[in-house]
């Protein structure tokens, strides 16, 4: 908003009342989408409060995530700017040689990701080593002149509206990029006054950490994306004001630090002290979000096998984003409290549960009475039983709360024994069972993981381990038990100890006892002289023998310990669908979270151009025919028109037969002279149309004939 007065004067601007409605206004537009509106403003509350969770859980994790890599660059910064106060210390040995410091921070292909880490890179810059810090992306720096224009208005320009009233009062007009030079020798002069000014004996410094001199810090957020040339003059420039500006440069990269080298050649790359700093893996960070958002009985809401399957391939096959997925988690939320009636009774907590399912209406009990799992678990019941949950309310909603209680006890059982199973398997040959537990999840979603032929074959692999090995195993399942407080899974706890009191235990068998049996058995006989007859009769003995051959102690409680696993596996990680009431806490939709997470162009863009009734929704589009309606957007129009031409088509024509369309929309009568005709507003609507059809790749310029386009689309493309 502006003002424009010739004299001076107050304006006072009142707040806009939408922003006092916005909150209001959510929870109106979720009430207007829900199924079942009467829990709606409740629904809305579990849902936003969950929301709240998921963005305070990845927030702390990005944190504690980039904690090391965050604390090393700035240990980094703060070595490179402690130098000056030493008179021989390597600061001056690095700017004798005209060296800049420059920190190579590698954060994977992940590129929606870095947003986050460069904030946090700024913001931790900026409270404990240096005010000055530049941020820098590609699109902004297309030339030399843009990217000085930009380095000095992140930092002259930031600094001039932090101190914008201190110069008023003293009188001192400070430099503005806009209004000066944008050149390096500008930001020095601005440089030396902000040093004086903070070195002033009324001045005190804000940390005692914070250095006389603070460095210039200048972030180029993805390096591969800058013009090489533009790159090279800029850090060419700064080499010859080492002496002046105590410059640092951090190059974010995406896929290798052999970038540095292909984008500066070796004159240029000379002048830099490079520094390399290594980025977690995006595939292990989406593997600590799993853990504590999905893998957790702490958290109620929880995508099913396909939901969860989508969510994944497109992190695996598109962008490696874990901001991403969650976006693609929040989505799946939304979804699940917009339009399942019953997600009312998926909270936090159990007490919340309880409280809910107390309220429930009658309505809402009819639901429950509909869903799936609850009428194969009516027909399991005897038919007394049956009558009083398909009549009683009151009986109704206590059995609910009776199985939405083993729910919660199935998922805090269920997710204990999945990492058992997943650190048993992690480390077999060829992971029959999949390296991540992610994949173990998903297999487990999807059916009786035991009936599968991995699990058999990674149940054969874990019965031909080795003692150290198989009790290294065992001691992580145990480590994991220990975390638990469910009664079967603390009676499961015990029962491994045993097992594993008894391998601690195990004796070998007696030296003597052994080699008895070696001097009786049929292999020994083999080492005297023998016809073919009897090497016969030897090997099928051998053979007989190799069957009957009796098991030793450690073999029997191997396959004792196995056989404990066997059944917790058995007993705990049935799928979800097994379990009563799941809809409740499960979010099934994974067509819809894929049209939204995956979209099609090309379908799209189709579809909004043959049928704009799709997307626009206004009633004066509809066509009995399929067709578009002669009120249709120009460009529908246009688009429609060119379908029904071959592979050049003549512009005056095509413009002939969109002002005889337009006419006939505005409602003129098709008998008068004017009707058909193209004045000036047209012909430009047409222009712009036909620009739009060109920029969307329908159509292309051509050579072939004066004043003909050619088509590039047929059929369904």
């Amino acid at each position: 908003m502006s003002t424009s007065s010739v004299s001076k004067g107050c304006f006072v601007f009142k707040p806009s009342a939408k922003k006092r409605r916005k909150s209001s206004e959510i929870v109106d537009y979720f009430s207007h989408g829900c199924d079942g509106g009467e829990d709606s403003s409740l629904r809305y509350t579990l849902c936003k409060k969950l929301w709240d969770t998921i963005k305070e859980e990845t927030e702390s994790l990005q944190d504690e995530l980039n904690g090391q890599i965050l604390e090393g660059l700035l240990h980094f910064i703060k070595r490179c700017c402690s130098g000056p106060r030493d008179t021989a210390g390597p600061w001056e040995a690095r700017m004798r040689a005209s060296e800049i410091p420059t920190a190579a921070l590698v954060l994977g292909v992940n590129v929606p990701d870095h947003d986050m880490t460069f904030q946090s890179l700024c913001e931790l810059l900026q409270q404990s080593v240096t005010p000055h810090v530049a941020c820098l992306q590609a699109k902004e720096c297309g030339a030399l002149k843009s990217l000085m224009r930009k380095v000095l208005e992140r930092l002259v320009g930031s600094a001039a509206d932090e101190e914008e009233e201190e110069d008023e009062e003293e009188g001192d007009t400070h430099p503005h990029p806009k209004g000066a030079h944008c050149t390096l020798a500008t930001l020095c002069e601005w440089y030396e006054t902000k040093s004086k000014k903070s070195s002033t004996p009324g001045k005190k410094r804000s940390s005692e950490e914070e250095p006389a001199r603070p460095p210039i810090v200048i972030i180029f957020k993805d390096l591969e994306a800058f013009n090489p040339r533009v790159l090279q003059d800029f850090i060419l420039i700064c080499s010859r004001y080492v002496e002046q500006l105590p410059l640092i440069l951090v190059f974010g990269i995406a896929t290798s630090p052999s970038t540095i080298q292909q984008v500066l050649p070796h004159s240029v790359s000379s002048l830099l002290c490079i520094e390399l700093f290594q980025s977690l893996s995006c595939t292990q960070h989406l593997s600590t979000v799993m853990d504590k958002l999905i893998l957790t009985h702490h958290f109620p809401f929880k995508p099913n096998a396909k939901v969860l399957q989508v969510l994944v391939s497109i992190f695996l096959y598109h962008d490696f984003s874990v901001r991403n997925f969650i976006k693609g988690l929040k989505l799946a939320l939304l979804e699940h409290y917009l339009n399942q009636p019953l997600s009312v009774l998926c909270c936090e907590k159990q007490e919340e549960v309880e409280l809910n399912t107390t309220q429930l209406s009658h309505r809402g009990l009819e639901s429950v009475r509909q869903l799936a799992s609850f009428r194969r678990y009516v027909e399991q019941q005897q038919p007394q039983e049956q009558v009083d949950l398909l009549t009683s309310d009151q009986h109704m909603k206590e059995t609910c709360k009776m199985l939405l209680k083993d729910l919660y006890k199935y998922h805090k059982n269920y997710y204990p024994v999945l990492r058992c199973l997943h650190a048993l398997t992690r480390s077999l040959p060829r992971v029959p069972l999949g390296k991540q537990i992610r994949e173990l999840h998903i297999t487990c979603l999807e059916g009786n993981v035991w009936e599968r032929e991995e699990y058999r074959s990674a149940m054969q692999l874990l019965r031909m381990l080795a003692k150290e090995e198989l009790l290294r195993e065992l001691r992580g399942c145990q480590d994991i038990l220990k975390l638990c407080r469910s009664t079967k899974m603390r009676a499961s706890l015990e029962r491994l100890q045993e097992l594993l009191d008894q391998f601690e235990r195990l004796d070998e068998a007696k030296p003597e006892t052994a080699a008895n049996e070696d001097m009786t058995s049929p292999a020994k006989s083999m080492e005297k002289k023998t016809d073919l007859f009897q090497l016969q009769k030897t090997l099928l003995e051998m053979k007989e023998t190799r069957r009957t051959k009796k098991l030793s102690g450690f073999e029997i409680l191997r396959n004792e310990a196995l056989d404990f696993i066997d059944v917790l596996v058995r007993s705990h990680l049935v799928p979800p669908e097994t379990q009563p009431l799941h809809e409740v806490c499960y979010y099934s939709s994974s067509a819809l979270l894929r049209r939204h997470l995956n979209a099609t162009p090309r379908t799209s863009i189709q579809t909004a151009l043959s049928n704009p009734y799709h997307y626009l929704q206004n009633d004066a589009l509809l066509t009995e025919d399929g067709g578009v309606s002669n009120a249709a957007p120009d460009l529908c129009i246009v688009h429609k028109l060119h379908l029904e031409c071959g592979r050049l088509i003549n512009l005056y024509d095509w413009l002939e037969a969109y002002a005889t369309v337009v006419c006939a929309a505005e409602g003129k009568d098709p008998e008068s002279e004017d009707y058909g005709k193209v004045d000036e507003l047209k012909h430009a609507r047409f222009i712009q149309a036909v620009s739009e059809l060109q920029f969307l790749g329908f159509i292309k310029s051509t050579k072939q004939k004066t004043d003909h386009v050619a088509r590039l689309t047929w059929g369904g493309c």
